[in-house]
């Protein structure tokens, strides 16, 4: 690969026409922008000339199996002369593309000729110079016989002396023209951008509904001395239908190993756990193995293979834990006590997040024996895709090595491409944003902290423009490790408003196992819940909470299946902002025009919601109706998909969200307008 400086010496980087800032793009050039089949994606250059001529821009599109096409861009910043398309990419693989600038002869004429004949200066001339142009566009073969028969028409017309001045200048704007040469532009001077590429990868990658829950406490049962009887793949197969009913698409499980002795925790974190404790499933291994085992309590790996099997059968993919550490009972720390930090007294040290202590988990050293590892995570990976799982949830990543990720995902994704890998990258920005760069599909992020209409509409914008190339969020709304303030005392309200965001916001959301059950009592000085199921066995009783309506489950249906039912909901680059008289009211949509949707009708969902949990609030909504695809001034209906309510709107709208009964509005916009005023 040529240096910038040989470049330099063999002439000018920027061509006659500079292409420049040519998206997507990732953060660094050595890696590849991203995107999920199906994701409209939006291509983008900085393109001018010197001067006053008019330029355009052009993009090259081929796909992973050879088709090229070319797609117009339009200029949606003219002042600073920013230019883009957008393009659903279905095919997977690697696309290349190339952004072309170029001299637009008749967008320069059009412009010249309307100032210069308006004014009354070089009429005639500017006429001849015009059928001149449209001449040459003629001779050109890539014309169709109807754009040509329409070209030799306003030639005739444009040297008419005898038609009047109004009639000659239909030329200028003549739509069908516009578009001919907006499709097969006049090109002068063209340059082109460098060649890059995108990688495509498979919907699931970008979309889908998550659910965590342990398979131990499905069909656990506590004996009278005390004593539990583990709940077991097949009794968590159970509750595999309940999920489904949810509509959700991926069930993700905590480390499914056997768990170690040695410094087990009891309940809520204590160091004293007793011999009915099942201990924590992150601190992975035992006598009865390491990674590639599972937990004698849950079965068998048959059992195993039965759970992912019946899974399929219901549409639901499983998502297994892969957490790179070890308990001090794990085969690895005697077989291979390189793997580890020994400190100065030959003790080995154990993972710390001060002031939080994990004594039952030693932490990786992944530069001792860097080959040895690797090559034992990828035989682990590997074995447990034999199974059929083609989902990891990765515990921490943001403590390996990142080109250790690098390198994994990339082998990985050489064999089987169908494979994802979602990032629980709780860190700071540069290695959150550098994970996925490197290869991971999904993260984490930080949107269980952001709860307040400012923080949410800086963090979900951010989202959908600054790494929309590279980062795929997945709005998880808790985990095991995490309740917020917002969940601890908000009460029903505050788990409604963070599913109907979570869920609308982004392609991607989860919820663990207890979020509809409001489970919202935190271990006093933690951000954590009590009585934590990383500790203990949690058997729940939905079906109860759902005939008492003390369940979200139902509301979480119906979250899913608009998502289901709205592919506006299924992109995340389409979030846009409408302002509100409330601090507390935040209101954003999703539109998807009729293009991209599948359907031949374009997809607006408004959402609304009062992020105050303990408030009824009462406000104007101003919408722009120009990024929902609606004229100004129109009225048309909207229907609401959680209440089946409908109402006629306009741009500005009276609402009442009430935190106590309906804290949110899911909104369909009808394509029927009902009125339209003067």
């Amino acid at each position: 690969m040529s240096s910038a400086i040989e470049d330099r010496a063999q002439g000018p980087l920027a061509g006659r026409i500079p292409v420049l800032r040519v998206t997507p793009a990732a953060p660094d050039p050595r890696w590849r922008p991203s995107a999920f089949a199906g994701e409209v994606v939006p291509f983008g250059a900085t393109v001018f000339r010197e001067g006053h001529d008019r330029v355009g821009a052009m993009l090259v599109l081929t796909s992973p199996t050879g088709v090229t096409t070319e797609h117009r861009l339009v200029s949606t910043a003219p002042g600073l002369d920013r230019w883009e398309t957008r393009v659903a990419l279905h095919e997977r693989g690697v696309w290349s593309f190339v952004v072309r600038g170029f001299g637009d002869e008749f967008a320069t004429w059009v412009h010249d000729a309307g100032i210069k004949i308006a004014a009354g200066i070089d009429v005639e001339l500017m006429f001849e110079a015009g059928a001149r142009l449209l001449e040459r566009a003629h001779g050109q073969k890539v014309r169709p016989a109807t754009a040509k028969r329409r070209l030799s028409r306003a030639v005739k017309l444009l040297r008419d002396e005898t038609a009047g001045l109004d009639k000659r200048l239909t030329v200028l704007g003549d739509p069908v023209l516009r578009d001919e040469f907006s499709v097969r532009p006049l090109a002068t001077l063209v340059s082109e951008s460098a060649v890059n590429e995108i990688l495509v990868e498979r919907a699931r990658a970008g979309v889908g509904s998550w659910y965590e829950f342990f398979p131990r406490s499905e069909g656990a049962v506590r004996r009278d001395d005390g004593s539990w009887q583990s709940g077991t793949f097949r009794t968590a197969s159970a509750r595999l239908d309940a999920v489904a009913a949810m509509g959700f698409d991926v069930v993700y499980l905590p480390p499914i190993h056997p768990i170690g002795r040695s410094f087990r925790k009891g309940p809520n974190n204590t160091l004293d756990a007793g011999p009915n404790d099942p201990g924590s499933p992150w601190a992975i291994g035992s006598a009865d193995g390491g990674h590639d085992a599972v937990h004698p309590d849950l079965g068998t790996l048959d059992d195993f293979r039965a759970f992912v099997a019946r899974a399929a059968e219901l549409d639901l993919e499983i998502a297994l834990d892969l957490a790179l550490q070890a308990s001090p009972d794990h085969p690895w720390v005697t077989e291979h006590p390189e793997w580890f930090t020994a400190l100065p007294d030959g003790s080995i040290a154990y993972a710390e997040n001060p002031p939080k202590k994990y004594q039952d988990i030693y932490p990786i050293n992944f530069d001792n024996d860097p080959e040895g590892l690797y090559a034992e995570v990828l035989r682990i990976v590997r074995h447990w895709i034999a199974t059929g799982v083609k989902i990891f949830r990765v515990d921490n990543p943001h403590t390996k090595p990142l080109a250790f990720w690098e390198r994994l995902i990339a082998e990985v994704l050489s064999v089987d491409p169908d494979i994802v890998f979602l990032a629980e990258a709780f860190t700071r920005p540069a290695m959150l944003q550098a994970l996925a760069t490197v290869g991971f599909q999904q993260s984490y992020t930080y949107f269980t902290w952001r709860n307040t209409k400012e923080e949410l509409e800086e963090f979900l914008g951010s989202l959908a423009t600054e790494t929309a190339d590279f980062l795929r969020p997945n709005l998880f709304v808790n985990t095991p490790d995490i309740l917020t303030e917002y969940l601890q005392f908000g009460g029903p309200a505050a788990f409604t408003v963070r599913a109907t965001i979570a869920a609308t916001a982004a392609p991607t959301w989860g919820v663990y196992s207890g979020f509809e059950l409001f489970e919202s009592v935190a271990r006093p000085g933690a951000e954590e819940a009590i009585d934590n199921e990383k500790y203990e066995y949690k058997p729940r009783d939905f079906a109860a909470a759902e005939a008492s309506g003390d369940s979200l489950a139902l509301y979480l249906g119906i979250l899913n299946e608009a998502r289901r039912a709205h592919p506006a909901l299924g992109q995340l680059r389409n979030i846009h902002f409408h302002r509100t008289d409330d601090e507390a009211v935040i209101a954003y949509s999703k539109h998807l025009d009729a293009e991209f949707t599948g359907t031949g009708e374009a997809d607006t969902v408004i959402v609304i919601a009062n992020v105050d949990p303990h408030s009824v609030r009462e406000t104007t909504v101003h919408l722009d109706l120009d990024e929902l695809g609606i004229e100004p001034g129109a009225r048309f209906t909207v229907h609401d998909l959680v209440t089946g309510h409908s109402w006629e709107w306009g741009a500005s709208n009276y609402v009442r969200l009430d935190a106590f009964t309906h804290p949110a509005h899911v909104l369909h916009v009808s394509q029927r307008k009902v009125a339209t005023h003067d």
